[in-house]
């Protein structure tokens, strides 16, 4: 996807915590421009306090929706009465729907029906509907833990000295056998199920679109993995790059390739 793509970003405060949001800007930012940022709830609650002073370092809009009848959430049918404004504008080629509720399910399908790209955020609890309903979902909890997880490590190295590095997730022990990062193992599984489930995919994958030698590109499997499984993201399972993740696998041959003016190397891999 280009990087210069428009996108609108839309956040239900009611559904989602201030602590993303640094997370939530960063990801869309990889795939182009944050044109609108809004976010939809009833402001005069003291439950969304903590978002003021965010919204205005972000530069994200506050909308405000009362709720009308108690028990009745007023702010979903704000924030897709805007999405459709926004579409039928024509100045957007894409939008970030941020939520966990899968009362945006049929507004993720309809903005698809109309040719926008729909990436989703929210957490694990979001149900598997409105992750399917859009082009791809991101995991914030993932990611926040993620980051803190860095941050941590990062502040260790600085207060101790530096000791032997021990073996990382993307490197093998002798006679070549992957090591499984730890955190791939305690992290829980997303909604697109299990590690089997996924390696039977990529095995169906390369055996559906390899050349006559066997032989894939990973990116080709990185890009219909996302088709298949809109919330599929390495870093759900402790990497950080597609390579080393298909690398742990321990299921492919690995090759490097040289393109024609040597300005970078592809990858390809066939099945052992």
């Amino acid at each position: 996807m280009p990087n210069d793509c428009k996108f609108a970003v839309l956040i239900d405060a009611d559904n989602i915590s201030d602590k993303y949001i640094k997370i939530i800007l960063d990801e869309i930012s990889k795939d182009g421009i944050a044109t609108y940022k809004r976010i939809y709830g009833d402001w005069t609650k003291p439950a969304l306090s903590s978002w003021k002073s965010i919204l205005l370092d972000n530069s994200i809009l506050p909308m405000q929706q009362y709720n009308y009848t108690t028990g009745k959430n007023s702010t979903d049918s704000a924030l897709i009465i805007d999405a459709m404004d926004i579409l039928y504008s024509g100045q957007v080629d894409g939008f970030c729907i941020v939520s966990s509720d899968s009362d945006f399910t049929r507004l993720a399908a309809r903005l698809r029906e109309s040719g926008m790209q729909v990436i989703g955020m929210g957490e694990r609890k979001t149900p598997k509907s409105f992750i399917s309903a859009c082009n791809r979902f991101k995991y914030l909890d993932i990611l926040f833990a993620s980051a803190e997880e860095e941050k941590k490590k990062n502040t260790e190295k600085s207060a101790k000295p530096a000791k032997p590095e021990k073996l990382e997730k993307n490197e093998k022990l002798p006679g070549g056998k992957p090591v499984k990062s730890a955190r791939t193992a305690d992290k829980p599984q997303p909604q697109m199920g299990n590690l089997e489930t996924l390696k039977e995919a990529i095995l169906s994958i390369s055996e559906e679109t390899s050349d006559e030698d066997g032989w894939i590109f990973i990116g080709t499997i990185g890009s219909l993995l996302v088709k298949r499984y809109p919330d599929f993201d390495v870093r759900n399972f402790g990497f950080s790059k597609l390579t080393p993740f298909i690398e742990s696998l321990d299921l492919f041959d690995i090759k490097s390739v040289r393109t024609n003016d040597n300005s970078a190397k592809l990858i390809y891999v066939r099945p052992k």
